[in-house]
C-alpha cells in the first residue's frame, strides 16, 4: 500500500469521525484487474476502501453538483482540482462545503497500452490547484511542453483533411452518451439533446444528429474543459475527441490569455465580458 493511500485514509477517517465531512468521494479498487471505481465514504470503517494510484482516472469533480451533504470530502489531483474551481466559479458547489484532500499526479496509466495517458503526457498542471490538505510533495510541472502540440499539427492539415478526419472520428458514435455522463461540465437538469420543448436536435445515429450533439458539446466547454480526458477514456468506440475541445481550449487560451481553472478570481471569458475582447472572430 503506497502512502499517499495511507494517508488518505487517516485524513478521511480523522474528518468522518469528528465530524468535519458527511462524506468522503474518493476511489476504490475494481471489480477488474488494474482498474479502480469511484466511491463514496460515509463511515469511518469504510476508508479502508480507499487508494490512490495510476488507475485512478475519473474525474470525481462530476459528483459534486446536486449534492445533499451538508460538507463533502473529495481526493482531487490537479486536472480533478482545476474542474472544482470551475464548478465553484459557476456556482454549482460551494466552497465552504467542500473539504479537499489534495493529490499530486504523476499521470494515469493508459488502460489499452499500459503507457502514461496521452492526456497526462503535456499536463502543466499535475498538482492540486486547490486545497485543504496536501498529500504528499508537489510533482515537477512540465511547465515547458507545449499543451496543445497535437492540435497544432492537426491544425497543419488542409481544411477537407480536417474535417474529413472529424466526420470520421464522429460516425463512430453510439449516442450513449458516456462523454457526457463522465464530464463535470455536464451538469444540466436537461441537456440539449434531451429537450423537446424545443427539440433541437434528432437522436439517431444518422450524421447530421451526431455531429450537431458533438459540436455544440465542445461549444458548451470552451473556457471550461480542464483537459482530464474522461470523455474520452470513458467512450467506448474509441473516438478522438480530444481535437474538437483541444482546439477550442487552445483558442480560449491564444484569444483571451485563459487556462481553465487556476484561480478562483479569474472568470471564464464566457461567462464575463471585457471592452478590451478580442472580437476580430466576430462575423
Amino acid at each position: 500500500m503506497s502512502d499517499t493511500t495511507t494517508a488518505i485514509r487517516e485524513i478521511a477517517k480523522k474528518l468522518l469521525e469528528e465530524g468535519k465531512v458527511d462524506l468522503i468521494i474518493g476511489f476504490e479498487n475494481g471489480t477488474l484487474p488494474s482498474r479502480s471505481s469511484p466511491c463514496f465514504i460515509r463511515k469511518p470503517a469504510d476508508v479502508e476502501k480507499l487508494i490512490w494510484n495510476s488507475n485512478c482516472e475519473n474525474n470525481l469533480a462530476k459528483y459534486l453538483p446536486g449534492r445533499k451533504e451538508k460538507v463533502v470530502g473529495i481526493i482531487a489531483n490537479g486536472c480533478n482540482s482545476r474542474a472544482i474551481v470551475g464548478l465553484i466559479q459557476e456556482k454549482q458547489v460551494d466552497r465552504d462545503k467542500l473539504v479537499i484532500l489534495g493529490v499530486p499526479c504523476e499521470g494515469m496509466t493508459d488502460r489499452n497500452s499500459g503507457l502514461l495517458d496521452e492526456t497526462c503526457k503535456t499536463c502543466q498542471h499535475p498538482n492540486p490547484v486547490i486545497y485543504d490538505f496536501l498529500i504528499g510533495d508537489k510533482v515537477k510541472e512540465n511547465v515547458n511542453s507545449d499543451p496543445y502540440a497535437a492540435v497544432k499539427e492537426f491544425g497543419k492539415k488542409g481544411t477537407e483533411e480536417r474535417w474529413e478526419y472529424i466526420t470520421g472520428e464522429l460516425s463512430k458514435c453510439i449516442r450513449c452518451y458516456a462523454c457526457r455522463n463522465s464530464c463535470p461540465f455536464c451538469y444540466c437538469r436537461e441537456c440539449f439533446v434531451d429537450s423537446t420543448k424545443p427539440q433541437w436536435i434528432g437522436k439517431t445515429v444518422n450524421e447530421t444528429d451526431t455531429q450537431f450533439f458533438h459540436v455544440v458539446r465542445a461549444l458548451h466547454l470552451a473556457g471550461r474543459c480542464v483537459s482530464c480526458g474522461a470523455c474520452e477514456r470513458a467512450c467506448p468506440m474509441g473516438i478522438d475527441l480530444r481535437v474538437l475541445n483541444k482546439k477550442l481550449e487552445e483558442e480560449v487560451d491564444e484569444q483571451f490569455g485563459y487556462k481553465t481553472g487556476l484561480a478562483l478570481d479569474q472568470l471564464p471569458p464566457m461567462a464575463t465580458f471585457k471592452p478590451d475582447d478580442p472580437q476580430e472572430f466576430i462575423k
